[in-house]
């Protein structure tokens, strides 16, 4: 084989070799694979919260056996939340996505009437730093959705964009990512916290 041919053999390789890394060949499975660690993202502050909740519960119970109602509605939503999973490979499923969020919606509607039916114990140092502990695993889980939203965007306009478009669709098959929406009604209105206190 002549070395022009070796040249012009070894040319094709490495345009070869940059068109296909031009088609997402490498970028689209890094962009699927960031979604999935920012939804294990989620799912671990959300799994910290359902930690803390038998230990808020704990200290309420033993501050005060009245709103057992409000109690008893916590650690039920707790166990539901518990029981829906969405793993990687479900992040295209909008209706398991929308169960899950509605699921973890209705545990903090819970936790908010919970808040509320027990304001006398705020002075309690134990419920405040529970209460301090959850409020910040509330920031957690609203700082990782909010991660999880940004590279479902990523990845969802990387794989309808070219040149990427083309090694998504041929390659991968690749389908868009759903993003974390809230499913609670009313949820895009700020709760309003009433002690019961005349104003």
């Amino acid at each position: 084989m002549s070395s022009y041919a070796q040249i012009l053999r070894g040319s094709a390789v490495v345009a070869l070799a940059a068109t296909l890394g031009g088609c997402g060949i490498n970028s689209i499975p890094t962009a699927e694979e960031n979604v999935k660690a920012r939804w294990a993202d989620v799912q671990n502050d959300y799994q910290r919260r359902a930690d803390l909740i038998p230990n808020l519960v704990a200290t309420v119970k033993a501050a005060g056996a009245q709103e057992k109602s409000i109690l008893v509605e916590v650690t039920q939503a707790r166990a539901a939340a518990s029981t829906v999973q969405v793993s990687g490979d479900d992040l295209t499923d909008p209706a398991k996505i929308e169960q899950f969020s509605r699921v973890q919606g209705a545990v903090g509607l819970s936790l908010q009437r919970l808040q509320e039916a027990y304001p006398e114990l705020k002075s309690q140092a134990n419920y405040t730093t529970l209460m301090s502990q959850l409020e910040g695993t509330e920031n957690r889980i609203t700082i990782a959705r909010r991660d999880y939203n940004g590279a479902v965007q990523a990845y969802n306009t990387k794989i309808r964009t070219f040149p990427d478009a083309v090694g998504a669709k041929i390659f991968y098959g690749a389908k868009p990512m759903v993003p974390f929406a809230a499913t609670t009604p009313g949820a895009e209105t700020a709760p309003t916290v009433n002690f019961g206190n005349a104003s």
